[in-house]
């Protein structure tokens, strides 16, 4: 290899007398470390082939907090911080159930069955087809070029999944329902529900189920990661699907259509915009972004990461996402006055007034505030590992 361009090595000062054994039996212990890591590695394997056998589920959540309450009770026993044996101990078990997914995500609810992916070559479609395929379904795509052989594509299917965009779900659904057999579960990935899930349900009249992944399609893995059901008809026919996103690591969270489109309007189209507004301003100011991250705290890189996340990926997404609804579009402008009411105290300068707006909002969010300073503090810390 060619190390030309490599800088030259440059030893250490000389160590202190006493600290060379003292080194080398860290050295030991660290790699005793790895050698114990890799033996539970080992012996997790065997347990995801009995888990296998056996058709067990993949996450014990009872387990894993029994798990963490007993190895903090031995840290503080051992003079060691409990927390940072939690966080040790909640990585590797992360690694574990990743691990795990890798065999046992592949297991199949319905080995054989046909699966009609609607937009199957966009990302979203791609991500889902992967996971089907691995999972010993027979996967079929119809894209826009594939029309000529919807009934085809259609025959015999026993789950069709929409993933197409939003504007484009219902008459999609429309499009396909009456050429699905009778029995075929119809079912769909928009961030909105209530009008894609109407849509289904006017379209087919078998049986219907609205899903919401909280994930886009970069995702590596489906451990823990949320998906949002909304019932539509006939549950117990989709209940073999739920359960097989359940196989693949996902957590299942079922609310109705009303309520997720609500909620989803300050979770998503909220959030979006304001994170766009203040991008957009960063940028109208021409701000260097360098600039300011050599000076700033974590907790300014990482509020800055996510505004820098969300202009990465496509606008067209969020456009859909953000003016989906008359409503979300009446949410955006209620928070647009919003902060126009406060351009009155910005101008007097009112100190007290801030204070009291704040310690009103601080009391409404309640113990959830401790619980948020919490959490950031252990994103800024990995934050702070990391770079």
């Amino acid at each position: 290899m060619n190390n030309q361009n490599a800088a030259p090595f440059l030893p250490g000062p000389t160590a202190p007398e006493g600290l060379v054994p003292l080194r080398q039996e860290i050295d030991q212990l660290d790699r005793h470390l790895v050698d114990l890591l890799a033996r539970r590695r080992r012996l997790v394997e065997r347990v995801a082939q009995i888990k296998q056998q056996q058709d067990l589920p993949t996450f014990h959540p009872a387990r894993e907090e029994n798990l963490i309450s007993a190895r903090r009770t031995q840290a503080v026993e051992a003079g060691l911080d409990p927390d940072y044996i939690e966080d040790l101990f909640r990585t590797v078990l992360r690694h574990t159930r990743v691990g795990q997914l890798e065999t046992l995500g592949r297991r199949s609810v319905r080995p054989g069955a046909n699966v009609l992916l609607v937009g199957g070559k966009g990302r979203m479609g791609q991500f889902f087809q992967r996971w089907f395929a691995q999972s010993d379904y027979q996967v079929r795509v119809l894209d826009l070029e594939d029309w000529p052989a919807v009934e085809t594509l259609a025959q015999g299917v026993e789950l069709c999944l929409l993933t197409v965009p939003i504007d484009v779900t219902p008459s999609a659904a429309a499009r396909i329902a009456p050429l699905l057999p009778p029995h075929c579960l119809l079912a769909d990935i928009t961030s909105l529900k209530h009008g894609p899930l109407g849509a289904m349900l006017a379209a087919h009249p078998g049986p219907v189920l609205g899903l919401h992944p909280l994930f886009g399609p970069n995702t590596t893995t489906m451990d823990k990661q949320i998906v949002v059901v909304t019932p539509g008809r006939q549950p117990e026919a989709g209940k073999w699907f739920l359960e097989q996103l359940e196989v693949w690591g996902n957590v299942l969270v079922e609310t109705t259509s009303e309520e997720h489109d609500e909620i989803m309007g300050i979770v998503q189209a909220l959030r979006h915009f304001a994170t766009f507004a203040f991008g957009q301003f960063l940028h109208s100011r021409h701000v260097s972004v360098g600039r300011t991250l050599e000076l700033s705290s974590p907790i300014y890189r990482l509020e800055l990461a996510m505004v820098g996340r969300l202009f990465a990926q496509d606008p067209w997404l969020y456009a859909e996402i953000v003016f989906a609804t008359p409503e979300r579009r009446a949410l955006l402008k209620d928070f647009i006055l919003s902060l126009q009411q406060n351009l009155g105290l910005i101008e007097a300068g009112d100190k007290e007034e801030f204070v009291a707006r704040f310690r009103e909002v601080s009391e409404w969010f309640g113990p959830f505030a401790e619980q948020a300073m919490r959490e950031s503090t252990f994103l800024v810390e990995k934050l702070v590992h990391r770079f």
